[in-house]
């Protein structure tokens, strides 16, 4: 008998805008809450929130444009842990330059303070995004390319 596969679970393109939406939504409060910890007033916090969130969905869009581009014509397929770190640090460092700046003329900050403002947020992000896949995945089930056959 021949049984096929029907994935459970939150799935598709419903799937990674739900995941968007509600990891940005709660990363935008998070950051506006860090913000205002280390003493930024509540409204340019919540901003640079929003302009940070904005920043970082239109530089993975185009980051891993770029990263496939580029890993398409490497002869050696596949992801490797090295290649991995490369992306990861590649779209971390991207973002940094970015925001660095932004963050020091936002608040009126050195680009060293703006620096560990960055550090700060990126050892959160950490965290967060671990945690947070961790429950999406609970809640809404496992993407169906995660999903046992």
């Amino acid at each position: 008998m021949n049984a096929t596969r029907t994935a459970r679970g939150l799935q598709g393109p419903w799937r990674r805008l739900v995941f968007v939406s509600l990891y940005e939504l709660i990363a935008i409060l998070a950051s506006s809450l860090l913000f205002m910890a280390i003493g930024q007033g509540a409204g340019a916090s919540g901003a640079m929130a929003v302009v940070a969130s904005t920043l970082a969905i239109v530089w993975n869009v185009t980051f891993n444009h770029l990263f496939e581009k580029w890993e398409a014509r490497q002869s050696v397929k596949g992801r490797s842990a090295m290649r991995r770190v490369v992306h990861a640090m590649g779209f971390e460092g991207g973002l940094a330059l970015a925001l660095i700046p932004l963050m020091a003329w936002w608040f009126g900050v050195s680009l060293w303070e703006a620096t560990l403002m960055e550090a700060g947020l990126l050892l959160f992000f950490l965290v967060y995004t671990y945690l947070f896949n961790w429950a999406f995945d609970r809640i809404f089930g496992l993407p169906a390319s995660a999903q046992p056959a």
